[in-house]
């Protein structure tokens, strides 16, 4: 069953109420109860590899590949704190607990980029399509990212989700692959998959926050693709760690909507920082320079959700 990003849905949920509140510890966790499905997570080493569909310049492509070459410990030393890969690291507590043994923790790396500038299935993709194109990637000890251009629409796009994570059946007989998609909303409904960097379609009206990268659709399916690549760890085939119903899970992002720093309430993302020079918010330091807004993680030990600022 697929896990979507229903990042505008979710946060809604949280803008429903007639006050915006702040957020408290008990507000955001009285509900939220994790549990292991008894299910394989993803170990050892995986290479993440990016299917871009559709026309995107070079400078797009190199802010997600710099944002998955973050997310390993062995990135380079001189990253400033707070980086992508501690915020990654947080994901290390979903593999020791109740469990019942210590699995190996996941390694991400970079893996192939492959280009689709053709639109060769069309502007118009289904479900089905998304896993076509994610079968292009290597199958085995690997994520396969799907990326779809701002003029490409995608079944169930705005309207229920701004991305999905799923498994599909793999090449080789019995096989399995795990796949992400994640659309870019600039055009489609930035409102809607690019919160904060764009006024939200509901709720309270705070202006839009700078983005790091100064890409609003690209900044925003980061924050979308961050948010999945932590469900795929942690709930590949639908049988891992998550809250609530199997076709609806909150998972270790999803269960911590519209929260990137302390003190965020409904409409305010939280205390974060702000670049000196351009005025950018941000909570994560990354390779060459980057700087990244990445979604709080549900914290299992705690059950709370956690910020890296």
């Amino acid at each position: 069953m697929a896990s979507s990003v229903l990042f505008f849905v979710l946060l809604l949920t949280f803008l429903s109420n007639s006050e915006a509140r702040r957020l408290t510890e008990s507000d955001q966790t009285q509900q939220l109860t994790f549990q292991y499905h008894n299910g394989p997570l993803l170990t050892g080493p995986i290479s993440v590899n990016l299917i871009w569909y559709g026309k995107f310049k070079a400078s797009q492509r190199t802010i997600v590949s710099d944002f998955i070459s973050s997310l390993s410990s062995s990135a380079s030393p001189t990253i400033e704190k707070p980086s992508v890969a501690a915020w990654w690291k947080g994901i290390e507590k979903y593999y020791s607990l109740g469990m019942g043994k210590k699995l190996s923790f996941l390694s991400l790396s970079l893996g192939a980029q492959i280009l689709d500038e053709n639109y060769s299935l069309g502007k118009s993709l289904t479900n089905n399509q998304l896993v076509q194109l994610a079968s292009k990637g290597a199958q085995k000890d690997a994520i396969n990212v799907v990326l779809t251009a701002a003029d490409v629409a995608v079944q169930g796009f705005c309207s229920s989700r701004c991305g999905t994570h799923d498994s599909a059946l793999g090449s080789r007989k019995g096989s399995k692959f795990t796949y992400i998609w994640v659309g870019n909303s600039e055009t489609q409904c930035p409102g809607q998959c690019a919160w904060p960097f764009h006024q939200p379609i509901y709720g309270p009206q705070n202006p839009p926050l700078v983005a790091p990268n100064n890409d609003v659709g690209l900044d925003g399916m980061v924050i979308n693709l961050a948010g999945l690549l932590a469900g795929t760890a942690t709930n590949p085939f639908g049988n891992g760690y998550y809250q609530g119903p199997k076709e609806a899970p909150l998972e270790a992002a999803s269960a911590c909507p519209g929260i990137y720093g302390k003190g965020a309430y409904p409409g305010y993302a939280g205390d974060l920082l702000v670049d000196s020079t351009t005025g950018a918010s941000y909570n994560a330091n990354g390779v060459n320079g980057r700087k990244y807004l990445l979604p709080a993680l549900f914290d299992p030990a705690t059950n709370t959700c956690s910020t890296l600022v």
